[in-house]
């Protein structure tokens, strides 16, 4: 009586499928790591091109044939292809966002080294966990910032001395109440609703202490801490680069932020 094969033995066809799924797999690991790259940089205040150049750049530095990628403000979705893989897709949800060029710079160079290099997925996820460890500006250089600008703002538009020294001061502690509005992770439009009220009620009872000499002076300093800016700025550099929605998308959250922070103010200026 002849006993059967105690171990399967797997056809060269079978053998091609389970290659072609070990490889699907890895495709996988490595694109989840590209996207958490193209996250942070969208984050960070990275334009929209800037964010698909470098996914598409990488995608094919590890070993894609094509790679098609489509990011909005809110959104990352990448599919890439290969004969020995197939095609693999994945989608990012994308959501909070602060300026930080510094990390944005970390990023970029982190994503041409793998590119020259050509960097395991071990040496990316660790490459990726060092620069998450990279400290940011301390609390004190932050505030020492928001002092300079919105003194200097509030002389060059022809405030006082004392103007200044006021608008330095609330400053201060508009920088405080944010990070406290942060720390429960309100979105930036109560932020700045919050941030500009209080900024307009401090700036009215510094001068009606006389501890500072214009409201206006005071209030455009304090103001230029929060005008969305950058957000505007790469809002037009995504449009004029051919990715409209993404550009329209940050125009108009800009310009929705400046509407909220002039509001603001103007209900301040209507209390005080």
């Amino acid at each position: 009586m002849e006993q059967e094969h105690p171990f399967h033995v797997f056809s060269p066809a079978e053998l091609g499928q389970l290659a072609r799924l070990e490889s699907a797999d890895e495709a996988n690991e490595y694109l989840y790591q590209i996207l958490d790259i193209g996250q942070y940089m969208l984050q960070s205040g990275g334009e929209v091109s800037r964010v698909e150049d470098s996914i598409r750049r990488l995608c094919l530095s590890f070993g894609a044939e094509r790679a098609d990628v489509f990011t909005i403000t809110s959104s990352i979705v990448v599919t890439i292809y290969a004969k020995h893989f197939g095609a693999v897709t994945q989608t990012r949800r994308i959501t909070g966002s602060q300026n930080d060029l510094h990390r944005l710079e970390l990023l970029n160079q982190l994503s041409r080294r793998i590119c020259a290099e050509r960097l395991s997925l071990e040496e990316t996820c660790a490459a990726l966990k060092e620069l998450e460890n990279v400290p940011q500006y301390s609390f004190g250089t932050q505030v020492f910032s928001y002092v300079l600008v919105s003194s200097s703002f509030s002389l060059f538009f022809g405030g006082s001395w004392l103007d200044a020294a006021a608008a330095g001061v609330i400053g201060v502690l508009l920088k405080c109440t944010d990070r406290l509005i942060r720390g429960t992770k309100a979105n930036a439009f109560l932020s700045a609703l919050l941030c500009s009220c209080l900024g307009g009620l401090l700036a009215g009872l510094a001068v009606k202490f006389r501890l500072g000499d214009n409201v206006e002076m005071i209030s455009i300093g304090n103001i230029m801490l929060l005008i969305p800016g950058v957000a505007l700025t790469n809002s037009l550099r995504d449009m004029f680069s051919g990715n409209t929605i993404s550009g329209l998308m940050r125009c108009i959250e800009a310009v929705l932020l400046a509407l909220t922070i002039a509001f603001g103010f103007a209900l301040a200026a209507g209390l005080v």
